[in-house]
């Protein structure tokens, strides 16, 4: 028999769960206490965040869900209104630069119309590679990776993943051709 897992348990395994779970509720509210603190230049990124590397700045005001589930490397720079929803893991590399008002969403709800009426949802990882530069307004949506050193166009909706290197834009973004 499969022991009993928590809301939580199941949230960060990527598996369908009850966001309306009191101890994911209690987690939220703390956060959402932090996030007033540092929105306001009352707190520091390393009391919520799963990790945060050297010389690495958030402009407030920022938003997350819980805080915990982002890992940032040095040097990673998140310019104002930037919202991250982590319900898991988001790892941003090294030297990356994100741009005002880009999202970053893991969160994600199940196709069946009858899972969603049961308020299930579910994420999925993101990882921003190093040196990457994201433009203002960009969407990232669950799941997606973004191998080091690629560009994200202003505005773009990435709905698939972007190799190393490449440059992307639009909704859906895809890959500009060289000398554009």
């Amino acid at each position: 028999m499969m022991p009993h897992r928590s809301e939580k348990q199941k949230m960060l395994a990527s598996d369908l769960y009850l966001a309306s779970d009191p101890e994911l509720q209690h987690d939220m509210a703390q956060c959402a206490q932090w996030l007033a603190r540092y929105n306001n230049r009352n707190g520091n990124l390393s009391e919520r965040l799963g990790e945060v590397g050297e010389n690495t700045c958030i402009r407030p005001p920022f938003h997350c869900d819980y805080g915990y589930n982002i890992f940032l490397g040095n040097n990673v720079f998140l310019n104002f209104n930037c919202i991250v929803l982590d319900v898991v893991s988001v790892r941003i590399g090294d030297g990356t630069q994100i741009g005002p008002g880009v999202q970053i969403l893991t969160a994600d709800h199940p196709r069946d119309p009858e899972l969603r009426q049961k308020m299930l949802e579910f994420g999925r990882p993101i990882t921003i590679g190093k040196n990457v530069w994201i433009g203002g307004g960009a969407i990232i949506l669950p799941g997606i990776t973004i191998g080091d050193n690629a560009i994200i166009g202003a505005g773009s909706v990435v709905t698939h993943d972007v190799a190393s290197g490449v440059t992307v834009a639009g909704n859906p973004a895809r890959p500009l051709h060289a000398g554009l």
